[in-house]
């Protein structure tokens, strides 16, 4: 097995035992390994990125040594002043003290330290899960904020803005096989008609960035629930993981990303879609979280947009699973065929009952924003 081979690269005390598939990404494939020593055992996180998705892993990686750095010696200076004990991965170099290695078939492995004793979830499994997930993302915000944007690369260049989606979704609609999925599936004619109603709508932060009113700062760039860890003892949030999206951009592309991902119990792979609807408590309790570290590094305008964010980055995934499927899933991992069709029904749906919420969600996020 490749990934065995991979994993004895990594400078890492003991002898292999095991190298098990972990995690449901869409994107990168992930194990995680065991090693055994006399007296100890470590395990951490071994990756094979795909390169289709990040061209420059070095990028990837140099980001993730600027973040992880500063970070671990914030998390040491106020270690005592904090109500939890925060963690953040750390890189595990080769055996040759590079970052990452390169296998015979050009693929592209990188090691990152295991967060122990914690545990992530496909959905929100409370109310106070959903606070948890707020004050992690608000933490890590935070403790990135004083990062100068142009000390990361741009490792996804285009990656959250939205117009360059709609591109990509007229290039899939151009070729054959594309009209071919459009035509063959009412669905995907719905999805279309979706989309169209809101072309003219979904440059909002884009435009907003270009007057000045937001900035480019540090961002995780997928903050979803899976990606957010909860201690095992303690049940508090302990870390984010998954930093490859790591890059500069707008911290609302974060905000939305986490409400969109949490504020639907029915999760993103919703079969019935009567189920999925924007949770309003769920948002109530996420936002709570998250000011509690971001009240302080946010500005009037960027809680101006907060709601256009929310509603945003629904539609914007959505788009982008459709795109995807038009072009034959070239992107997203899928199990079966129309998978990613599915899911760009269920995030439309999410985007839909956000609409129709638009009163209440701002309401509350003014109350919260206090």
């Amino acid at each position: 097995m490749k990934a065995a081979l991979m994993a004895k690269q990594f400078d890492v005390a003991g002898r292999l035992v095991t190298v098990e598939s972990a995690g449901r990404g869409n994107v990168n494939d992930t194990y995680l390994a065991v090693f055994r020593t006399a007296f100890s055992e470590e395990r951490f996180i071994l990756q094979r990125l795909n390169l289709r998705v990040f061209p420059r892993p070095e990028w990837i990686m140099a980001n993730l040594r600027v973040v992880t750095g500063h970070a671990h010696r914030q998390l040491e200076d106020e270690a005592d002043r904090s109500d939890r004990i925060w963690q953040l991965p750390r890189i595990i170099p080769a055996k040759d003290g590079r970052d990452f290695i390169t296998d015979g078939d050009g693929d592209c492995w990188r090691a990152i330290s295991h967060i122990a004793s914690a545990h992530s979830y496909e959905k929100v499994q409370s109310l106070e899960h959903a606070r948890e997930a707020g004050i992690v993302l608000g933490h890590f915000q935070r403790v990135i904020s004083d990062i100068p944007a142009a000390e990361l690369h741009d490792t996804l260049p285009g990656f959250h803005i939205t117009p360059g989606y709609l591109d990509k979704l007229d290039a899939a609609l151009a070729a054959p096989a594309g009209r071919q999925r459009l035509e063959s599936s009412p669905e995907a004619r719905h999805c279309l008609d979706f989309i169209a109603q809101r072309r003219g709508w979904c440059s909002v932060l884009e435009d907003a960035r270009a007057a000045g009113q937001l900035a480019l700062r540090p961002i995780h760039g997928d903050p979803k629930v899976a990606n957010i860890m909860i201690d095992d003892a303690t049940g508090k949030g302990t870390c984010i993981v998954d930093l490859d999206t790591v890059k500069p951009g707008l911290i609302q592309y974060d905000v939305g990303d986490c409400l969109r991902s949490c504020c639907n119990p029915a999760g993103e792979e919703a079969q019935d879609l009567a189920a999925v609807y924007f949770d309003t408590d769920l948002c109530r309790a996420i936002i709570r979280g998250y000011m509690l570290h971001a009240r302080d590094f946010l500005t009037s305008a960027d809680h101006a947009f907060l709601y256009d964010a929310i509603r945003l980055i629904a539609f914007e995934l959505g788009l982008r699973f459709f795109a995807d499927f038009l072009a034959g899933d070239i992107y997203f991992k899928t199990l079966y065929e129309g998978q990613n069709l599915n899911r760009a029904k269920v995030q439309f749906k999410l985007c839909e009952s956000i609409e129709t919420r638009e009163s209440q969600i701002r309401t509350l996020l003014a109350e919260e924003a206090r």
